[in-house]
């Protein structure tokens, strides 16, 4: 009987201590928990840059700036020249690929925005070690990916939120909004997990990896 009283007057106590901390530190939020962030978090995570150009810092970079900051913090990964090492991905090449049986898609064959590249560059890149380009590099490796792919010819081309709208990569009209409507998910069956056809016909084998069964063998 002492044990019980003993274990309610403890949960007692730390429930008070526990509405103490919150109406002290005037917790925010329906569940009193947390705080609001404040406008220096909020713009250290709203780095996202639109089509429209929104989201795009101050700065500006030349494609020969590009280069070197290019061979120095991006090559080790995409190669020199934009075309990819081992299994990372190529920046550069690839044009008139998509409609080949092996399309290669870079920056200058296949992306719809350069909004997404100084994007993905800013958020993401190098790998590693994200978010450590100021806004000047980052144009400027976006500049020189520009020249990589014979978007721009001067190698002392020169990118800037100014002029960032007037580039258009040769993909973009390819990107169209789905024009279907939305509607409600149709009543799925129960899936098949056994003896659900009569037979089996390979219609196409893996392009890169050697993973289609040969015909008459059993896959492990």
């Amino acid at each position: 009987m002492l044990k019980s009283v003993a274990r309610v007057s403890q949960f007692l106590l730390a429930a008070l201590i526990w509405l103490f901390l919150v109406e002290s530190t005037g917790l925010a939020g329906p569940l009193a928990l947390g705080r609001e962030a404040t406008p220096k978090e909020v713009a250290g995570w709203d780095i996202d840059v639109r089509p429209d150009g929104q989201g795009l810092p101050p700065g500006k970079g030349d494609a020969r700036q590009g280069e070197e900051i290019f061979q120095e913090r991006c090559a080790a990964c995409h190669g020199e020249f934009g075309e990819g090492l081992d299994r990372w991905p190529p920046l550069a090449g690839g044009f008139e690929s998509l409609a080949g049986d092996n399309p290669v898609k870079t920056v200058g064959s296949y992306w719809p925005y350069l909004s997404t590249v100084f994007d993905y560059i800013r958020r993401a890149m190098p790998f590693g070690d994200a978010q450590s380009l100021t806004p000047d590099e980052i144009y400027a490796i976006t500049a020189y990916i520009l020249y990589l792919n014979d978007l721009v010819q001067d190698e002392e081309f020169e990118l800037s939120r100014q002029n960032f709208l007037s580039v258009k990569l040769p993909n973009e009209t390819n990107f169209i909004p789905d024009p279907r409507p939305l509607t409600e998910l149709r009543q799925q069956r129960e899936p098949c997990m056994a003896n659900c056809k009569s037979a089996v016909r390979i219609l196409s084998r893996a392009r890169v990896l050697d993973v289609t069964p040969e015909s008459g063998k059993k896959s492990e």
